[in-house]
């Protein structure tokens, strides 16, 4: 049995749809980024920057170099989306740690969702970025009889990305109840700290996947300018 859900009787009917537990942490998790967000952005300043403030340039800074790395020259126009995406799986993945609360991420509906955002994102900044004649040629290089072997792979990776980001959250909770029925809490320091770093490299992984996704869509249709 998996521990109760203390957004449970918040839980409602929306027509056909049923507003769970899932949904309501996910979208406290919203309402708890945008406002951290809004929060953080005040006042800033250019003259006289605060700790704060050099802080939050340092991440952003930090985060920028990861993604021109990887793709170059595109980090301002993909840190939206690869840095929410970083931003939102680590804290929907940590958020499992407060009692009452499950990790979003720990359903495969939210991860199904995440990856399609990834799938759709890859071909939004490929399209944006060539248009979509250009961007669709490209599924029938080197040759169109690959078409085929080309939207199989879209799809694989698609569903890869869903299922390793949940089935690592799920094995890492079992793993926690395991220790704790073993143990009992005679270890909980270790096993708060193993969370913690599982659910941070899980969302650096997804979001690096997503970031080198949608680097290799823009890099071909560079290599194909150069054509």
């Amino acid at each position: 049995m998996g521990k109760p859900e203390l957004l449970e009787w918040l839980a409602f009917q929306l027509g056909p749809l049923r507003i769970g537990p899932t949904v309501l942490t996910t979208w406290l998790l919203m309402a708890l980024l945008a406002g951290g967000a809004f929060a953080v952005t005040r006042r800033l300043s250019v003259a006289a920057p605060s700790r704060r403030q050099s802080a939050l340039e340092g991440i952003v800074l930090a985060l920028q170099g990861a993604i021109g790395d990887a793709a170059p020259g595109q980090s301002a126009r993909l840190l939206p989306f690869i840095g929410t995406l970083w931003l939102f799986i680590a804290a929907a993945n940590l958020i499992g740690l407060v009692p009452g609360l499950r990790a979003p991420t720990g359903e495969l509906s939210v991860t199904v969702a995440l990856a399609l955002m990834v799938f759709a994102a890859v071909h939004w900044f490929g399209i944006r970025a060539d248009g979509v004649r250009a961007h669709l040629r490209h599924y029938l290089d080197p040759n169109p009889i690959l078409l085929p072997f080309h939207v199989l792979g879209e799809i694989t990776r698609t569903l890869a990305m869903a299922v390793r980001l949940f089935g690592n959250l799920l094995s890492l909770e079992m793993a926690a109840l395991l220790v704790l029925l073993v143990a009992g809490f005679l270890a909980p320091v270790p096993l708060l700290m193993l969370h913690i770093v599982e659910a941070l490299v899980q969302a650096y992984i997804f979001g690096t996947l997503a970031l080198v996704y949608i680097a290799g869509a823009l890099q071909s249709h560079e290599i194909q300018k150069k054509e």
